[in-house]
């Protein structure tokens, strides 16, 4: 077998720690003699909010790391999983909406992003990789296609209904009916757990991705769950119904929410919460399945979702897109090999930033022209250099063909093109058009207020060539000094 010197000293450590993702000790032997594995669970348009519902993501992080202010880079479906899959901003992927020429599958494929993922980086290294679930937007498994970097596919096409969808499964298509044994969420669970049983059989590193589409709409819940939570009602913080003074163009316009308005975000809350049950079962197999094989010690399982959802806040109905905080902060947790448990860290970390972590795990070279950074030392616990302050979101809008999944009106949430700025104290937004947005989040947690004609001239000068240096920025060493805002 190839040799991994990092992360055989990477596995060391753990296995001396006793560290494991379920809290129990580590099996020293089979950490010793292969690298660690990776287990990742992302999700579609999950928010934090839903995270109270999922018993199994509190127990993992009771056993591991949670990012606070984990951002995504853009709040949509395929910008978001472009760069995951690249550890790159939107604006070096090419991938800026779900469809073609802004975004899709289709510029992800003809930009060559696929030769240079962290599925690729670990199938070099000796990894048996595995891809599940929901890939781009745009991708038809009917085409049979295969990325490079994955050794077993299970690609899906548009099985946002969760019943009644075709699998690419390594070369073969395969439907799946009407049966509660066919809904996608518990099928891919169950080839996840599959693949760890046979992989870590084999001894070999893995790994294995699975890719949800629950909760995204039409929100539909496993059979076996429609009956959960009744009377669930969605949460009305701060800026539940109400505009923000100040608000741009694309917002002024709406009204307060309208009774049918409010009666179907309740109903599509309770419908999410419902569809998160499988998704949390999963977990808890795919993780009793790493416990029976014998590799919990030595794998790693992170959980995490590809951009948030508003229902009812800012006035915006049900969607995302923004550069709000309920869009653009999610879920990110991290346990495994000498990660601590319950511990929560506030540092600005971005989906840049899976790519590389993944690629260090698993001792594999990391490119110069990555723009995010390796978590595994922070996660860890080790980081003592100051981390980046800043993050960015990028976004093109409005506008979607009618058959997008992500398609928005204005009441949905329908912003123009902007590029936003986010630290731990403040969210500043420029848009194409000419328009700005500063929210103060240390009075202002809920941005309700626009304050950016209230600063001053030289404020808004750094505001603006701090958000250049990062829409400019091409490399890990270009990105990393233009987060370190002034």
């Amino acid at each position: 077998m190839r040799r991994f010197p990092a992360v055989l000293a990477i596995a060391a450590l753990a296995a001396t720690a006793g560290l494991a993702a379920s809290g129990g000790p580590s099996p020293v032997a089979a950490a010793a003699a292969t690298p660690p594995n990776i287990v990742f669970v992302l999700v579609d348009d999950l928010a934090w909010n839903l995270v109270q519902y999922m018993p199994s993501v509190k127990r993992l992080q009771s056993d591991g790391t949670t990012f606070t202010d984990y951002t995504v880079a853009d709040s949509l479906c395929c910008p978001s999983r472009s760069s995951i899959f690249t550890g790159k901003f939107p604006h070096d992927t090419g991938v800026f909406t779900n469809e073609s020429p802004d975004g899709g599958f289709a510029v992800f494929h003809d930009r060559g992003n696929e030769a240079h993922t962290f599925a690729t980086a670990l199938q070099a290294q000796g990894y048996t990789t595995a891809f599940m679930g929901k890939y781009l937007n745009g991708y038809l498994p009917k085409d049979l296609y295969t990325p490079p970097g994955w050794t077993e596919w299970y690609g899906a096409g548009n099985a946002y209904g969760e019943y009644d969808y075709n699998l690419n499964e390594n070369g073969t298509l395969v439907h799946y009916g009407d049966t509660d044994a066919d809904y996608l969420t518990d099928v891919v669970g169950a080839k996840g757990r599959s693949f760890i049983k046979r992989t870590a059989a084999a001894h070999k590193p893995f790994l294995l991705e699975i890719s949800t589409f629950a909760p995204h709409a039409p929100f539909t819940p496993a059979r076996s769950d429609l009956d959960k939570f009744p009377g669930l009602t969605a949460p009305h913080t701060p800026a539940w119904d109400t505009r923000p003074t100040g608000a741009p163009a694309w917002l002024a316009g709406n009204g307060p929410l309208t009774a049918a308005e409010i009666e179907k975000i309740n109903t599509d809350y309770r419908k999410r919460a419902q569809a998160v049950q499988a998704v949390d079962r999963m977990i808890t197999g795919l993780r009793q399945q790493l416990t029976d094989s014998g590799v919990t010690g030595s794998t790693y399982v992170v959980f995490s979702s590809d951009n948030g959802f508003h229902m009812g806040d800012h006035r915006l109905v049900e969607g995302k897109q923004t550069a709000f905080d309920h869009d653009v902060v999610v879920p990110l947790v991290i346990a495994g090999p000498n990660v601590p448990g319950a511990v929560s860290r506030p540092q600005a970390v971005q989906n840049i930033d899976l790519a590389p972590t993944f690629q260090r795990i698993g001792g594999a070279p990391v490119a110069g022209d990555v723009d995010g950074r390796s978590l595994l030392t922070l996660a860890s616990g080790g980081q003592t250099a100051p981390w980046r302050t800043a993050s960015l979101i990028e976004h093109h809008g409005p506008g979607a063909s009618p058959d997008d999944p992500d398609v928005q009106d204005a009441r949905n949430g329908m912003p123009t093109t902007y590029a936003a700025l986010r630290t731990a104290t403040y969210t500043y937004v420029e848009y194409d058009d000419g328009e700005h947005e500063y929210y103060d989040r240390t009075t202002d947690p809920y941005q309700l207020t626009n304050a950016y004609d209230t600063l001053p001239a030289a404020r808004r000068t750094t505001l603006h060539a701090d958000l250049n240096a990062l829409q400019h920025c091409h490399t890990d060493t270009t990105c990393w000094a233009a987060g370190h805002t002034s």
